[in-house]
């Protein structure tokens, strides 16, 4: 084969492998687009820098959620607790932080902790108890909704303004910083023995087991990372609104599926990325503002966000079926 012929070989090998992160990247990017073009006809000039920033700020809580949900749901499982694990964490920090250097990072540790606690909790459940995820799940966001309501009855507390400007500084490109470091986190951890464990348990759990993967650990460890990424997700909530509310996570459930779907992650397990999931959020957040621009009714909001989820659904579907058709034609 030639040269040109093996760098086309490979693209189209590429382009196949990944297929649906390359629609979630496009998604995002006409999504971006859009919004561009009706910020352009309404202020007749682009976006600011503070623009920008508030803007992937804004999409911090749902990007850590979400990546959690993914991990999880490449392992067949699913975690309905994100919900209820900010519910909680939010109303922590706004109830005890306390301004002093120390407070606020000792705070912020433990909280992490809690996070890690009830995902830890949830996988034991779900592999030492052999329940349900969605029976487990369901259960624990009700709990932690109840325990988030007794915290804080009632919107309010504080977070130290210095907390504000580290963790959701919306005139800063501190959003960046953040969105980098979740990255990081999942190139390194694609690559250590724990990624490739899951991926292995979401294709075919049995084989896993067979090539000497901890299946029970592994699922017990996805949900620890959900746990401990939804406990972040909650504290950037809280910086974000200077204060605390006992159901301000609940939105992020419905949210953080909603970015799995469009950052193109299966729900039958061991395929997708959490770049895509990445992305996903952001489409998310960039929609809300788009549809704003838009002049579109907020009562009608809902109703367009769930028509264009179909629609992305649709096209991975269509995707999917096609990187189907051509592995199976290589094999040939």
């Amino acid at each position: 084969m030639t040269s040109a012929g093996a760098r086309k070989g490979w693209r189209s090998h590429f382009a196949v492998q990944q297929a649906t992160l390359l629609l979630a990247i496009g998604i995002l990017v006409v999504t971006v687009l859009a919004y561009l073009g009706f910020f352009q006809s309404q202020f007749q000039r682009m976006p600011n820098d503070y623009a920008w920033d508030s803007t992937i700020t804004n999409a911090l809580p749902l990007v850590f959620a979400g990546v959690g949900q993914g991990i999880v749901v490449l392992t067949r499982g699913l975690d309905l607790s994100v919900g209820g694990t900010m519910d909680l964490t939010n109303a922590l920090a706004a109830t005890h932080m306390t301004s002093s250097a120390g407070g606020m990072l000792g705070w912020s540790l433990i909280i992490l902790a809690i996070g890690a606690g009830i995902g830890a909790v949830n996988g034991l459940l779900v592999t030492v108890g052999r329940l349900q995820p969605i029976v487990v799940t369901i259960g624990t966001m009700s709990i932690l909704q109840g325990v988030a309501a007794a915290v804080l009855p009632q919107p309010g507390g504080s977070i130290p303004a210095a907390y504000t400007d580290v963790m959701g500084n919306t005139g800063s490109p501190v959003g960046v910083v953040f969105v980098a470091v979740i990255l990081a986190f999942w190139w390194l951890l694609r690559r250590r023995p724990l990624g490739v464990a899951l991926y292995a348990i979401g294709n075919d759990p049995a084989a896993a087991a067979a090539n000497g993967v901890n299946v029970a650990r592994t699922k017990v460890a996805a949900y620890v990372l959900s746990g401990t990424l939804a406990a972040a997700a909650g504290l950037f909530l809280a910086a974000g609104s200077s204060g605390g509310d006992a159901t301000g996570g609940d939105s992020y459930l419905l949210a953080s599926f909603a970015a799995v779907v469009l950052g193109g992650v299966s729900f039958r397990g061991g395929r997708g990325s959490m770049v895509g999931v990445v992305c996903g959020a952001g489409v998310l957040t960039v929609l809300v503002s788009l549809l704003f621009y838009a002049h579109v009714n907020s009562l009608y909001e809902s109703f367009y966000q769930g028509l264009f989820l179909i629609v992305a659904v649709l096209l991975g579907l269509g995707v999917t079926a096609w990187t189907s058709r051509t592995r199976r034609g290589g094999a040939r």
